[in-house]
C-alpha cells in the first residue's frame, strides 16, 4: 500500500482515506476518530453486514519501531483479553468482532461501534451532570468491572476518554454507558514506559503512574476519578502532586453544593491517596453508591417532540435503574451471602439474626469457638462487615444495622466509658437497669429499638457488649470491629 492511499493526521501518523476499501472489501472506511500514542481507530462499515464497526490498528510509528513485534504481542494480547471479557455479551462492554491481518502486514481489530460520546466530550459539551446521571453511568462502569475483575483482568484506564455514552434510539443500549480501549490492560511494556504513555495522569493512583501496579483498586481510584470529573465538571487533582507537592483533593462537594453526602464520600474513599486506605473491591466502592435516592423527573408542560418523550423516559428509567439497585453481595474470603440476603428481605427478623452471627464466626473462622475475640474483631474484613451491615440497612429500611448503632452511640456521647455504653444499651433495647438481655429477650420485629438488631445471634449481650465497646474504642485506637465501622464510614 502506497502513501498515496493514506492520509496523514496532524501527529504525522499515517491512516487510511475516507471511501477507502481495506481487507479485500469487507470494510469501507467512513472516517478517523484517533488515537494515542500506540494505536489510532477508525469508524468504517461491514460492507457484506451493512454494520457500523471501529477498526483498531497500530499507528505507523510504532510499525516502524525496532521492538514493533513486541507491540503486535500487546495487541494480539488487548483482543484476546476483550474476547474473553464480552464473552457473555455484556452491555457496559465494547464488543470484539474480529482479528485480521491487512495485506499490507497491519494487524486489525474490528470492534462494536458506540453510537454517542465520550463522557469526556459530553461533560465538556454539556458541563457537569446532575447527580443521578452521572451516578448511572458510573455504576454501569463499575458493573462492568465487576465481570473483567473476576477473569483477573484489570482495565487501568477507567478514564472519561474511554467511557462511551450510547444516545441514539435505533441502536440497542440506548442511554448507556459502554467501557472501551483495554491496550493498558494489555500493556506488556516495562511500569516507565507506562507511566510516560498514560495520558489521563488526572484520574490515575501515582502507584499506577509511577510503578505501574496493577490491582482492584486501580480501577477504583480511575472510576471514582470519573464520576468526579462527571459531578463536577472539573478535572481532579493529579495523585502525584497530592504525594509528592502536598497539593490538596478538591472535596466534589464543595464544588456542587447540593451533592449528597454518599456520593461525596463514595468518591473521597475511592480516590483515597493511599490503596490501602480504598475499598479493596469494585464490589464494595459500588455498595458506597447504593444509597442514592434518585430524584423523579417532573414536568408541568405537554411534551411536544418525541425526542422530548424519550428524554422523559431515559430520565425515569435512571431513576429506576437506581432506586431498584441490589447490592453486590461482596466477601474478601468468599463466604456467601445470599441467605441472609433472603432472610432480611422476607422480614425474618430472628433467622437473619441467626444467619448473621452464623457467617460473622465463618469470616473470622471462629465457628467452633462461637464467638468473636478481640483479635477476630481487630481482624475482620472490611468488605464483609459493610455488606452485611448494608444489608441489614436496606431491608430494614435504616431501622437496624451496625451503622445505625455506631450513630446512636455517638448521640448518646460517644465516649468510651461505662456511663455512654449504659445509655446505648438502654436505646436500643439491649440492657433495662443494668441489667443485660439474653438471646431469648430480644425483640425480633420492626417495633423494637432502633439499632436493636444485629444482636450477634446466639451469643450472650456481654458479648456483643464487648463488640460494641471495641467497636467504639477503634475510634481511637483503630483495633478493632469498630475501627471497621469508622474506617469504612458505615
Amino acid at each position: 500500500m502506497s502513501e498515496s492511499t493514506l492520509g496523514i493526521n496532524k501527529s504525522g501518523h499515517m491512516f487510511w482515506q475516507k471511501g477507502q476499501l481495506i481487507y479485500n472489501g469487507k470494510y469501507k472506511i467512513e472516517k478517523y476518530l484517533g488515537g494515542g500514542g500506540f494505536a489510532v481507530t477508525y469508524q468504517a462499515m461491514h460492507t457484506k453486514l451493512n454494520r457500523r464497526v471501529v477498526i483498531k490498528t497500530p499507528n505507523i510509528s510504532v510499525q516502524n519501531d525496532p521492538d514493533y513485534p513486541k507491540y503486535v504481542e500487546r495487541f494480539k494480547k488487548e483482543a484476546q483479553m476483550l474476547a474473553m471479557c464480552c464473552t457473555d455479551s455484556h452491555p457496559h462492554i465494547v464488543q470484539v468482532f474480529d482479528f485480521f491481518v491487512e495485506e499490507d502486514g497491519r494487524y486489525c481489530l474490528e470492534m462494536q461501534y458506540i453510537a454517542g460520546e465520550s463522557l469526556w466530550e459530553y461533560v465538556r459539551r454539556q458541563g457537569a451532570l446532575p447527580e443521578t446521571e452521572a451516578v448511572k453511568y458510573i455504576r454501569q462502569m463499575g458493573l462492568a468491572l465487576v465481570e473483567v475483575h473476576k477473569k483477573g483482568v484489570f482495565h487501568l484506564d477507567v478514564t472519561p476518554p474511554n467511557i462511551m455514552l450510547n444516545f441514539d434510539p435505533k441502536v440497542p443500549n440506548f442511554g448507556k454507558a459502554v467501557l472501551i480501549d483495554f491496550g493498558i490492560a494489555g500493556d506488556m511494556s516495562p511500569p516507565s514506559t507506562l507511566s510516560r504513555s498514560f495520558g489521563n495522569k488526572a484520574f490515575a493512583p501515582y502507584e499506577l503512574t509511577r510503578k505501574g501496579i496493577r490491582h482492584p483498586t486501580v480501577d477504583v481510584y480511575c472510576l471514582a476519578g470519573s464520576l468526579y470529573y462527571a459531578i463536577t465538571g472539573q478535572r481532579p487533582t493529579n495523585s502525584f502532586d497530592r504525594k509528592y507537592e502536598q497539593e490538596k483533593l478538591v472535596p466534589p462537594k464543595q464544588l456542587v453544593s447540593s451533592l449528597s453526602d454518599a456520593v461525596n464520600q463514595a468518591i473521597l474513599q475511592g480516590m483515597a491517596l493511599e490503596a490501602k486506605d480504598r475499598p479493596q473491591t469494585m464490589e464494595e466502592w459500588l455498595n458506597l453508591l447504593s444509597s442514592i435516592t434518585p430524584r423523579k423527573p417532573l414536568t408541568n408542560s405537554i411534551i411536544q417532540t418525541m425526542e422530548e418523550w424519550l428524554n422523559l423516559l431515559s430520565s425515569s428509567q435512571a431513576g429506576i435503574e437506581s432506586n431498584s439497585t441490589e447490592l453486590i453481595l461482596a466477601s474478601n474470603v468468599g463466604v456467601d451471602y445470599q441467605n441472609l440476603k433472603n432472610l432480611l428481605k422476607a422480614g425474618k427478623w430472628k433467622a437473619a439474626n441467626q444467619e448473621t452471627t452464623r457467617v460473622m464466626l465463618k469470616v473470622a473462622k471462629r465457628e467452633e469457638q462461637g464467638w468473636l475475640n478481640y483479635k477476630s474483631i481487630q481482624n475482620f474484613p472490611c468488605t464483609d462487615l459493610r455488606t452485611i451491615d448494608q444489608l441489614w440497612v436496606k431491608y430494614s429500611n435504616g431501622h437496624f444495622g451496625f451503622s445505625v448503632q455506631k450513630r446512636i452511640w455517638l448521640k448518646c456521647g460517644g465516649k468510651v466509658d461505662y456511663e455512654t455504653e449504659c445509655r446505648l444499651g438502654e436505646r436500643v433495647g439491649w440492657y433495662r437497669q443494668e441489667t443485660l438481655y439474653y438471646i431469648d429477650k430480644y425483640n425480633f420485629s420492626l417495633s423494637a429499638p432502633q439499632g436493636h438488631l444485629p444482636s450477634y445471634g446466639h451469643l450472650l449481650i456481654s458479648i456483643s457488649h464487648e463488640i460494641q465497646t471495641i467497636l467504639e474504642n477503634e475510634l481511637y485506637s483503630g483495633s478493632s470491629l469498630a475501627s471497621r465501622l469508622v474506617n469504612c464510614n458505615l
